[in-house]
């Protein structure tokens, strides 16, 4: 029995609450835990992370220290100041797979000074649905055969160092309307269909040799009724036999909306670890910061229990646990250094699409119009007033709500160049109505999201990310 709860503790990667690891974290590794997933609220600063990777690894040389650095975005290293290269759909804009492997090793290489093992990256989904809430500027782009091609170098460059890569959410969040945090998705499609659009970043991925996949909590119907995270004819028949996949396949957070909205309050997140482990999941991600020592009890003893009573296959939770490990493997040496900004200024000032002609006739009104982060990105730093701040003397910035429409018609009055900052106007009716009440000036909008569609003709500047340096490029360019 002790070996078996040994198996069942080598599947779990919780997240924790801090920048220290906790002292139940720290025993838990000596009962065979498998690892832990690092969020924003982990990070101060990469010398921070790295001492912290080291506590946790004394304990044990092959603890899983995962982390969700998409870049963009979704980042954890760079939560306080913005991330230091641009995210994906901005690197299928400048539509350079060798750019796009020399940003990814450049994130590998600092992950892996940092000591992490594992990164939750990159997102094989497409941009698909102009309404879809959660992906966006998380992909490459929304063709298959064009976003492909940088899935696979951005496997390579991040791999480069030793850092395994993921890619995510398969088999595709991108033609899903819900958020898989709060709902459970259906995905609009036929298995043919699917072989034809999603799968095809994924298949990219493990040809470039991905050494895991993140399933998606997402239902497709002809699958049956259970999300991919739970469905063996997802993870099993298809990902595995069908397309061949033979590393590890870590769900998507197991208290996520998707699953535990669906199956009960987190007392039933024992039960959705032993159907994500039957359908053939290996590691299970726990994301959620107020987990602790109770919780990881309470789902080992169901795992434990699955198996004694025939629900579960010993051989499979065996091969779960060991498929876990592999991901445990110590990144390649590398050197901490400052951050350097260069590389993923190319590439953002690379990808800006630019409409009309979008200059600065003097020092600008910079209108940031504010609107709420997804879940996966959570709060960080954003807004191009800062910047052109700094660039230009005289500057006036604002931060503004879509309500503020008024004071911003009365202030844009005194200048002679205004700028409208928005990220994915067209998901926001509010955001819409905003710009309409400001058909009477004259002014650039810079789109920070997906763009969308085109909503009147005057100059525009598309950065497809609010990364630091994609704002950056964007405030450069109007200087």
């Amino acid at each position: 029995m002790a070996d078996l709860r040994h198996l069942a503790e080598a599947v779990l990667l919780p997240g924790f609450a801090g920048t220290t690891a906790p002292e139940w974290l720290r025993r838990r590794f000596g009962d065979g835990l498998g690892g832990v997933i690092l969020f924003g609220r982990n990070v101060v600063d990469d010398e921070q992370v790295a001492a912290l990777t080291d506590v946790l690894r004394a304990e044990r040389d092959d603890v899983v220290v995962g982390i969700d650095e998409e870049g963009g975005d979704v980042t954890r290293l760079d939560v306080a100041t913005g991330s230091f290269v641009p995210g994906p759909l901005a690197l299928g804009a400048a539509d350079d797979p060798g750019l796009t492997t020399a940003v990814a090793a450049a994130l590998g290489e600092r992950l892996a000074a940092c000591g992490v093992t594992v990164n939750l990256a990159p997102c094989a989904d497409l941009t698909l649905a102009p309404e879809d809430p959660i992906i966006g500027v998380r992909a490459f782009g929304s063709d298959p055969v064009r976003a492909s091609p940088h899935v696979a170098a951005y496997v390579t460059g991040l791999q480069k160092y030793g850092v395994a890569a993921c890619a995510k959410h398969f088999p595709g969040h991108g033609a899903a309307t819900e958020d898989s945090h709060v709902a459970l998705p259906v995905l609009p499609r036929t298995p043919k269909e699917l072989r034809e659009i999603e799968l095809v970043p994924f298949a990219a991925a493990i040809s470039a040799g991905v050494r895991s996949i993140m399933s998606g909590h997402l239902v497709v119907r002809p699958w049956g009724d259970e999300p991919a995270t739970l469905n063996r004819t997802a993870l099993t028949d298809v990902l595995r036999g069908e397309l061949g996949f033979t590393g590890a396949v870590i769900t998507d957070a197991l208290e996520m909306g998707a699953v535990s909205g669906a199956y009960g309050r987190h007392d039933s997140l024992g039960t959705a670890a032993v159907r994500a482990l039957a359908a053939g999941a290996d590691a299970l991600c726990l994301g959620g910061a107020a987990f602790g020592a109770d919780t990881l009890d309470r789902i080992t003893e169901t795992v434990v229990a699955a198996v004694s009573d025939g629900r579960l296959p010993a051989d499979r939770l065996a091969e779960a646990a060991a498929r876990t490990a592999a991901l445990g493997t110590a990144p390649a040496p590398a050197q901490r250094r400052p951050v350097d900004y260069r590389l993923g200024l190319e590439a953002a000032r690379a990808a800006l699409r630019i409409q009309g002609e979008p200059r600065l006739a003097g020092a600008p009104l910079v209108v940031d119009v504010r609107t709420d982060p997804t879940i996966a990105a959570g709060p960080m730093p954003w807004g191009l007033g800062p910047h052109l701040t700094e660039l230009v003397p005289d500057t006036r910035a604002l931060v503004v709500s879509p309500a503020d429409v008024a004071a911003v018609r009365a202030e844009a009055r005194d200048f002679a160049s205004v700028v409208v900052v928005t990220r994915e106007a067209h998901r926001h009716p509010e955001v819409l109505a905003f710009l309409a009440a400001l058909s009477e000036v004259d002014f650039v909008r810079v789109e920070t999201g997906a763009p969308g569609p085109d909503f009147g003709s005057g100059p525009r500047i598309d950065t497809f990310g609010g990364s630091f340096v994609s704002l950056r490029a964007a405030a450069e360019y109007l200087t």
